[in-house]
């Protein structure tokens, strides 16, 4: 069944769904917001198994050895999701004897879109822009290695959503979607502003300038760090208009602070 949702507000969206008896979506913890008394809410460890939505109950057998590589499943995922610095939890809500609501949104000012999986092309989310999606849908950890991830900042860390159903993300500011397509087959991005991206487009990292007086300037000066994201190839790609570290120098610049202090962005990554 399809995922009745609203996404309401302005500078703070919220998406606010609409469960049909027995429907289910799953977040992460900390991105709850409210619910009717008739939604049940449970913490798992484990992501949707993508069988319906159902919780990995047995999958793997019977007996001791059902019971052991459940148990591995679970480390494994519980694992990877701490290499990413993710919360180890998921909150589940269930409509119950009718229709319920539950609302969730993101932790920090800016927009919400929900993406609809048809079954054929996954997308990738940077691993704060995740809010909640129907139990139907699966969710994965996929590490970027390589200079990538060494380079990448928070392209190291991307959460891969495939199956079918409604999944909603936010990001800080504004969204401004592209297609790199329409600019040549790729585009140069402020790693702290990449969103999300459908599958087929190519993510990577490359040097700013290289280590010459020009890029030098553009890392001291530019608050530009020393790499930005490359996205190359044909599909939907959604980026921020405003990176979190850009919003805590604002926040610290407010309270009186440095901005970035003498050497600007060369030791920022362009981490959002």
């Amino acid at each position: 069944m399809t995922l009745r949702q609203e996404i309401v507000g302005n500078a703070m969206q919220m998406a606010v769904c609409q469960l049909q008896p027995g429907q289910t979506v799953y977040c992460e913890a900390g991105k709850f917001l409210f619910k009717t008394a008739n939604v049940t809410m449970e913490t798992r460890l484990t992501g949707p198994s993508g069988q319906g939505g159902a919780a990995p109950s047995g999958g793997g057998g019977t007996g001791m050895g059902g019971m052991l590589r459940q148990a591995m499943g679970t480390a494994m995922q519980v694992g990877q999701r701490a290499l990413a610095g993710e919360s180890l939890a998921f909150q589940y809500f269930t409509a119950q004897g009718g229709e319920g609501t539950v609302g969730f949104a993101g932790v920090l000012p800016g927009e919400m879109r929900a993406l609809e999986l048809d079954g054929g092309r996954a997308w990738f989310a940077e691993k704060d822009a995740f809010v909640a999606a129907e139990s139907t849908v699966e969710f994965g950890i996929a590490f970027q290695g390589g200079r990538t991830g060494r380079s990448g900042g928070e392209g190291f860390v991307l959460e891969k959503f495939t199956g079918r159903g409604t999944v909603i993300i936010c990001g800080a500011g504004n969204f401004i979607d592209l297609d790199p397509a329409d600019f040549g087959g790729r585009i140069e991005v402020d790693t702290g502003c990449v969103v999300a991206f459908e599958e087929g487009i190519r993510y990577g990292v490359q040097r700013v300038g290289g280590l010459n007086r020009q890029g030098l300037m553009n890392a001291v000066f530019g608050g530009e760090g020393l790499s930005l994201a490359t996205l190359e190839g044909s599909g939907r790609v959604i980026l921020q208009s405003l990176t979190i570290e850009g919003l805590a120098n604002a926040l610290k610049k407010a309270q009186g602070g440095d901005k970035q202090g003498p050497t600007g962005g060369l030791f920022s990554g362009g981490a959002g």
